[in-house]
């Protein structure tokens, strides 16, 4: 068997393929195609939760399936939806529930959650928004016009250049969202756009004004590709989301550590506190394995157990690939020699085997292996 550290290479820095593999095993398949033939088809909570097999696909998607049963429990989370902070899914502490809700907000988007596409949807409404606020009629035929161009072509759009050079539906995106063309030059979007709105620090998130934001989200190309326009979060946000579940759970199935290692590379971006990693068990624990602390540190007091944290760590590094690599590096050697796959010497020999570039040194590893003896 393969040790800790290569399996999770070998899965992380072949990702595309791994999850391929994924979608390609027939009971994942035949569950994704009856999931797709069916689901838009639902135009109620009620009609969700009845099909079990859609439901249960979409809990899993979300990490949710041990939760599946409970669907009272997921029913009134839905009704009340995700709009106010104090709804039921906002104030559970696991955010799952809340990103479950998002992809089938049918509390915001009543029978169109499962078919809402925020690219064209959204834009549409917002579109006539700002025309009722110009005083001008959306049932005009101005409006409706430039409604139905904008609906039969924004689909084919695949790219920020096919969006910026198609005048009429570049210019209907930017009314939609109150841009001026004076201002907001193909320029400064293409930046924007660009830059996406994952990293806080991009051009659209450092902007003042929020409707750069909103419109980077809307169309967002730095984070789903040529699928930006067609997005449906109830749709291929789920799939994508199932097959990486399921991943997850294969490489479960054959190393602990692997699963933890690849949950960790997941979430990490969205990390943006300690507390929040004490908040979810299995991100505590390979912190905790990282910095070499035993399991009995967890009952410690949670300021204490965040303090050391910080002592040791920097939250921002877990945001940047190089830094997070290495630490995963860590992680993953250090489960391997607290749960060896191998001989403890074939093991090791393994480990010592990896270059420097990967963060950890043989000296470091010699030390802490002493230190566990």
């Amino acid at each position: 068997m393969l040790n800790t550290f290569t399996s999770y290479q070998m899965i992380a820095k072949n990702l595309a393929t791994s999850l391929d593999r994924v979608g390609k095993q027939p009971l994942v398949d035949r569950e994704t195609r009856y999931y797709l033939d069916n689901i838009t088809k639902v135009k109620s909570i009620e009609e969700f939760v009845a099909d079990d097999r859609l439901f249960k696909y979409a809990m899993k998607a979300h990490g949710l399936q041990d939760m599946a049963y409970a669907k009272a429990f997921m029913v009134k989370a839905m009704k009340e939806g995700i709009s106010s902070p104090d709804s039921f899914a906002n104030k559970l502490t696991d955010k799952r529930y809340a990103e479950f809700v998002a992809s089938y907000n049918f509390a915001a988007l009543g029978e169109q959650a499962t078919t809402y596409i925020r690219a064209q949807h959204g834009t549409v409404k917002n579109y006539h928004t700002q025309a009722l606020i110009a005083g001008v009629n959306p049932e005009s035929e101005a409006v409706k016009s430039d409604t139905a161009y904008y609906l039969a072509n924004i689909g084919n759009v695949r790219s920020i250049d096919d969006l910026l050079a198609d005048d009429r539906l570049f210019s209907y995106a930017m009314g939609a969202f109150g841009m001026n063309p004076e201002v907001d030059t193909k320029a400064s979007i293409r930046e924007m756009l660009e830059g996406g709105v994952r990293d806080p620090d991009s051009p659209a998130n450092k902007a003042s004004e929020p409707r750069y934001a909103a419109f980077v989200s809307t169309f967002n190309f730095e984070a789903q590709g040529e699928a930006a326009t067609t997005w449906n979060a109830a749709q291929q946000s789920t799939i994508d989301k199932y097959m990486r579940q399921t991943l997850e759970e294969d490489a479960g199935a054959q190393n602990e550590g692997v699963r933890l290692a690849l949950y960790f590379q997941r979430k990490a971006s969205g990390i943006t506190s300690f507390y929040q990693v004490l908040a979810d068990p299995a991100l505590a624990q390979v912190v905790r394995t990282a910095l070499g602390l035993p399991a009995s540190f967890a009952s410690a007091d949670l300021d204490k157990q965040v303090q050391l944290f910080e002592s040791r760590l920097k939250i921002e590094d877990f945001s940047e690939p190089e830094a997070l690599g290495k630490f995963l590096t860590r992680f993953t050697s250090l489960w391997e020699i607290d749960n060896p796959t191998a001989t403890a010497t074939t093991s090791l020999s393994v480990l010592f085997s990896q270059p420097v570039e990967y963060g950890v040194s043989t000296n470091l590893l010699l030390a802490i292996h002493k230190m566990k003896s």
